[in-house]
């Protein structure tokens, strides 16, 4: 089995994180699965939403790519999911994607999700997610820190501003679990990376959720699946897929005037 999981960093800017996030998620594989991390550049270094976008057309267009070479399975391993439907709409393969599947999981953990992310300018694209996953009842905070995404990369190469990272995450999950949230999900695959050598790792005793090996065993079962009875997303409604002639036109337009 071969799966693409696509970084929106790229390892000139992450060459840190990369290494690490590779091990990882080699330890946490089936033997026989294949994971190659891709990145985008210029990678997201601000948290808005143009990025997002501007990413996200990388993103399908890679999960086309990733189709055509011959991959089993496309991951999507950004909190924020930029992409994720018009990637599932493009392809035949598994699309999964680390903020869809992070708070599905968690809703088998425990009854009301909070989720802490790394910038405040994230906060309304999270509640956007969070409606479009009809996830309002169970996902009931969204929290921030105050870091643009190419800082807290820097957590990768200094322990005291790992430390400082785990702590300022500690402080802003408390009142989430005051008010109710009984799970935790650090929004983004840079904190679950940074976090996941935390052994059972809580807040007042609200796990905190690591969504990367999460999404990846969600893309092994999604193939598995595949093979043994063909099953797949549904193409009656968000992922009906396009006429070639028109994917082909998305493929090849250019990317900005």
């Amino acid at each position: 089995m071969r799966i693409w999981y696509q970084s929106f960093v790229d390892y000139e800017h992450g060459k840190t994180y990369w290494d690490r996030l590779g091990a990882h998620l080699k330890s946490v594989v089936d033997a026989g699965t294949e994971v190659d991390i891709k990145g985008i550049t210029p990678h997201d270094s601000y948290a808005h939403p143009l990025v997002e976008m501007r990413c996200a057309r990388e993103v399908i267009c890679n999960a086309v790519r990733a189709e055509r070479e011959g991959y089993d399975a496309f991951v999507i391993g950004h909190f924020q999911d930029a992409g994720l439907y018009e990637a599932r709409s493009a392809v035949k393969i598994p699309v999964v994607s680390l903020g869809e599947g992070s708070m599905l999981y968690s809703c088998q953990l425990g009854q009301n999700i909070g989720v802490i992310t790394i910038n405040p300018r994230f906060i309304p694209w999270h509640q956007h997610q969070i409606i479009k996953y009809g996830l309002e009842r169970r996902v009931t905070g969204v929290h921030a820190m105050q870091f643009e995404p190419g800082q807290i990369l820097k957590a990768y190469e200094s322990q005291k501003l790992a430390d400082e990272v785990a702590q300022l995450f500690h402080d802003k999950g408390k009142p989430l679990v005051a008010r109710g949230c009984d799970v935790l999900i650090p929004g983004g695959g840079i904190p679950m990376l940074l976090f996941a050598s935390i052994r059972d790792h809580a807040v007042d005793g609200a796990p905190v959720v690591n969504g990367i090996p999460i999404v990846v065993k969600m893309a092994e079962m999604a193939v598995k699946l595949r093979r043994l009875s063909g099953l797949g997303v549904s193409r009656v409604s968000d992922y009906i897929q396009p006429p070639p002639e028109v994917l082909e036109e998305f493929m090849t337009h250019p990317k900005g005037l």
